[in-house]
């Protein structure tokens, strides 16, 4: 695939496969195979068979907790994911794994002090395009346009979208404090609102206006207004409070602007669904590059992870992020609220992945596979 090659494992074989909990693995996949689906759908071109990935959705909903790991085993079969040598370097094993969460907010229906800041339902003349897809005239660094009479046009970007450019198609759902949470939640791409009378409902990502996406993380380093070590969520929010004239201006530089639609909070447990339709399952579905895999793969983690006991973790593919690019690339969702803001922020570390992809979906009657059978000799890496 682009970018490295796939290298046959034993599941059985990896360090800490045993130890690690495959029956909450198996639950987070279930709900992931329950999804409404991807939408736009994904590219005919991404790994993972559909038919292939249905056929073991469907053998998992018998699987009793305790034949969770001999369910994926039998199921799939497992590659490690190598990044080819370049010039001088070396074959390269490891990845890069972050983490996400969804932030709890307080908000209002209604504006008013301390309720300044406007989350934006989707407009009517936004469109979107799916991954790989182009729009005549419109150019590819665009992932929407503004639909008009002669076509699509570069759909307008944050300041202008902020100094009112959307007219009348402006429709507000709820007012948060201000624009630092604003900002927060447009990061994250989702969150949970506190309204005043102690109701509680869920924001959810409804789209982006397509324009390129800036870290402002990044900018406060460049700019030497915070060192790069211990640069946390609470850490740069609090700056750009304490600097309103800095942080307007750097926000801005950020062109990207994330649209929201409401819904009630049915499962406190779960997070919100991700681009596969499906609630995420804290520590248990990660976000991948959705032009690269299928959702609904699993992706075993080579290395210890922050308050996790073993040597490895396995999670499913569940989600994506413009920021998440490449095959050996991840975001973990870790959970609701400030404890999972602080864990995510700490979550910045080289990882191995190991993709497991399903084997095909056997004929009536015929058994699937041995899983301990690898298709091709081990340390021959094939692309």
């Amino acid at each position: 695939m682009p970018g490295a090659v796939l290298e046959p494992v034993a599941l059985a074989a990896l360090p800490g496969w045993r130890e690690d909990d495959g029956a909450a693995a198996l639950d987070a996949f279930r709900r992931t195979c329950a999804g409404s689906g991807p939408n736009p759908p994904q590219a005919e071109g991404v790994t993972g068979s559909p038919a292939d990935l249905a056929a073991a959705c469907s053998a998992a909903a018998d699987v009793r907790p305790e034949g969770a790991k001999g369910f994926f085993e039998a199921r799939f079969s497992a590659y490690r994911i190598l990044r080819p040598a370049s010039g001088t370097e070396p074959e390269r094993r490891v990845g890069f794994l972050t983490g996400y969460f969804e932030p709890e907010l307080t908000g209002s229906l209604e504006p008013g002090p301390g309720y300044t800041a406007p989350v934006l339902a989707r407009p009517d003349d936004l469109v979107s395009l799916a991954p790989g897809e182009t729009a005549p005239g419109l150019d590819p660094i665009y992932r929407a346009g503004r639909r008009t009479e002669t076509g699509l046009v570069p759909y307008p970007d944050r300041a202008a979208i902020e100094d009112g450019a959307l007219g009348e198609r402006t429709r507000p759902l709820l007012w948060l404090r201000d624009s630092v949470d604003l900002f927060v939640l447009q990061v994250q791409g989702s969150g949970r609102v506190r309204l005043p009378d102690g109701r509680g409902m869920r924001v959810l990502y409804d789209g982006k206006n397509g324009q390129p996406y800036t870290s402002i993380g990044k900018l406060l380093v460049n700019e030497g207004h915070l060192p790069i070590n211990g640069l946390s969520l609470e850490r740069w929010t609090s700056w750009l409070r304490a600097h309103p004239d800095h942080a307007r201006r750097l926000m801005r530089m950020n062109q990207s602007y994330i649209f929201f639609r409401t819904e009630p909070v049915t499962d406190p447990a779960l997070g919100p669904p991700g681009a596969a339709g499906a609630p995420l399952s804290p520590g248990r579905t990660m976000a991948v590059d959705g032009n690269l895999w299928r959702y609904g793969l699993p992706f075993w983690l080579e290395g210890k992870l922050p308050g996790q006991p073993g040597r490895g973790h396995l999670v499913v593919a569940a989600d994506t992020g413009s920021a998440i690019v490449g095959p050996a690339r991840g975001d973990l969702y870790v959970g609701t609220g400030a404890a999972a803001g602080r864990a995510a922020g700490d979550l910045h570390d080289r990882m191995g992945f190991v993709v497991l992809i399903p084997k095909p979906a056997p004929a009536p009657g015929e058994a699937p596979k041995d899983a301990s059978a690898p298709e091709a000799k081990a340390g021959e890496a094939r692309p």
